[in-house]
């Protein structure tokens, strides 16, 4: 089982989606699970978290009580009491799968090794309270082999592979887990675990959705689950709203918001001190939106080196591509709802779209710019800095006309980010964080790419070609030179590694997330578009590069 574009994990059900309160009590608070983080035991902080238990969780809990109430000083364990509880009571992560392979796949394209899907993987036989997984019965692909979750933001763009690479039925089944998720919870969690549940993550369902049909034209598919699609939008409407007055009017837009809660998370071992229940907030908010972490969410503003984690108010910022997936989720459910005969409900979420087009147009478009900008609660005015998001309007089609993608072309023209080789870089702030400088990644340049290539205006075309020929240069790069593909690259060339955030700072990329599914869902999307003008290094791509031509050939099927 190989293919182009997605990476190791392909999970399926047994029956259980939340964890029992005992099993929650280790995965998601409880003192278990904060000895075990400020022991730091291992060196990264979800290790722990994905361990699946070697008996109940009621009696792994009585065990541990037992030792507290033996050991003096008020029960703290030392550090090698901890780890040699750990590995009695625990299994090392991934021992909860076993392999399974797509029934849709083929092997009759040859791609080279390097570029092969891992084996995709079902979870084995046993009871789903013993394990931190919140999973749905299809099977679904995930992106990249250390990455054991399911985030739907990353699956938009790896389904739109599988869709071009003739595996709809494998893209289908991604699609049901999402619905099953959004049944079961009423929205889709940041992951595939129980201590995901309380945050969400950017609603592409509707989007995956969009591209299902494309492709299949499958209008029974969609009758079936369009109210789960209405469901997702409800949840951002009820519990991620927010009301801006500006202009003598009051608009309603969304943002990211986890509201407090005890929980101690994955994110433990990040402090140098204890943080309060506020900045825990704050943090899995940032990790809600998928820039976990960004200068972006740094208020009042990014400032350069002297940002940490600690200015993170991701809640207080409202974000321009989350508002512009909203837009576009809007005008699709209006035109799946039409097409399906539901006049009423359409002319709702048409009606909902007009509103959020011109809520966006008043609170983010910065005319004198050319741009939209994300708008800062607490100061109430926009943040002016560069990020690839502020153009995501045009990508979503919300409210464009020649005009705005006039100014906008001149926005991206006057910036300096044109300047790095590589990519677009997630920002122009170098903090150490995953999100910002030198750091490019796939989902943001593809965004920028469409945007502009769904102008008539003939300059943007060509800006968004020229983008498109250095993503694909540089991955054809990275591919030679690694056998592998990165999840994100660095933006400029020179020998820098691509940035972390661990324990509130950077460290170098862990090992390579090989074949990861967005970036190489991004390069099937260019090569489709632009296969027949890509170069390589002053040469056409050609089939005869085993990369590229792979790609190539299951692009254009």
């Amino acid at each position: 089982m190989v293919v182009c574009f997605v990476h190791k994990l392909v999970l399926s059900g047994l029956g259980t989606v939340s964890g029992s309160p005992q099993s929650n009590q280790i995965y998601c608070t409880g003192e278990l699970l904060r000895q075990v983080q400020q022991a730091q035991l291992f060196t990264d902080d979800k290790h722990f978290v994905d361990m699946p238990l070697r008996a109940k969780p009621e009696e792994v809990l009585g065990q541990f009580q037992q030792l507290v109430n033996a050991t003096p000083g008020g029960g703290a364990l030392s550090r090698q009491q901890l780890a040699a509880f750990v590995e009695a009571h625990f299994f090392p992560p991934g021992q909860e799968l076993q392999a399974w392979e797509p029934p849709d796949w083929t092997s009759r394209y040859g791609l080279p090794p390097a570029l092969r899907l891992w084996p995709a993987q079902r979870h084995l036989p046993g009871s789903p309270r013993a394990l931190s997984l919140a999973s749905p019965p299809p099977p679904l692909r995930g992106r990249g082999d250390s990455v054991c979750d399911f985030p739907s933001r990353d699956s938009f763009w790896i389904i739109e592979g599988l869709l071009l690479s003739g595996m709809a039925a494998t893209a289908e089944g991604m699609i049901q887990n999402f619905l099953f998720l959004v049944e079961k919870f009423g929205h889709i969690p940041n992951g595939g675990r129980v201590y995901y549940e309380r945050r969400s993550q950017p609603p592409f369902l509707t989007l995956m959705m969009e591209s299902y049909l494309k492709h299949t034209n499958s209008t029974s598919f969609l009758r079936r689950n369009i109210h789960l699609l209405e469901a997702e939008y409800r949840f951002w409407q009820q519990q991620r709203a927010v009301n801006i007055s500006t202009g003598g009017q009051q608009y309603q837009l969304n943002r990211y918001r986890v509201p407090e809660s005890g929980e101690q998370g994955v994110l433990q071992a990040c402090a140098h001190q204890p943080p309060q229940q506020s900045l825990w907030a704050e943090l899995k908010t940032a990790a809600e939106s998928g820039w976990d972490f960004s200068s972006r969410w740094f208020l009042p503003g990014p400032r350069s080196t002297q940002a940490t984690l600690r200015d993170t108010k991701a809640s207080e910022v409202v974000p321009v591509d989350l508002n512009a997936i909203l837009c576009r989720v809007e005008r699709l459910l209006a035109t799946f709802y039409r097409e399906l005969g539901e006049a009423q409900k359409a002319d709702s979420f048409q009606a909902a779209h007009e509103q959020r087009v011109a809520a966006i147009r008043a609170v983010l478009w910065d005319d004198q710019a050319g741009s939209w900008f994300d708008y800062d609660l607490l100061q109430q005015r926009k943040s002016t800095a560069f990020y690839p998001s502020n153009v995501a309007p045009l990508w979503a089609e919300c409210g464009v006309d020649a005009a705005v993608v006039e100014k906008a072309l001149g926005y991206l023209q006057g910036s300096s980010a044109l300047s790095y080789a590589n990519g677009l870089p997630a920002s122009l702030a170098r903090t150490g964080q995953q999100w910002d400088l030198p750091n490019a990644w796939a989902p943001l340049q593809h965004m920028v790419i469409e945007g502009l290539a769904k102008s008539s205006l003939p300059q943007a075309q060509e800006l968004a070609f020229t983008l498109a020929q250095r993503w694909v240069r540089m991955n054809l790069a990275v591919y030679e030179r690694h056998h592998a593909m990165f999840e994100k690259v660095p933006s400029r060339s020179g020998g820098e590694a691509p940035l972390r955030c661990v324990a509130m700072g950077p460290v170098r990329l862990s090992p390579l997330q090989v074949g990861f599914g967005w970036t190489n869902g991004v390069v099937l999307q260019l090569l489709d578009r632009y296969g027949s003008r890509l170069t390589s290094t002053g040469a056409l791509v050609t089939p005869m590069l085993p990369w590229i031509g792979t790609c190539l050939a299951l692009a254009l099927l």
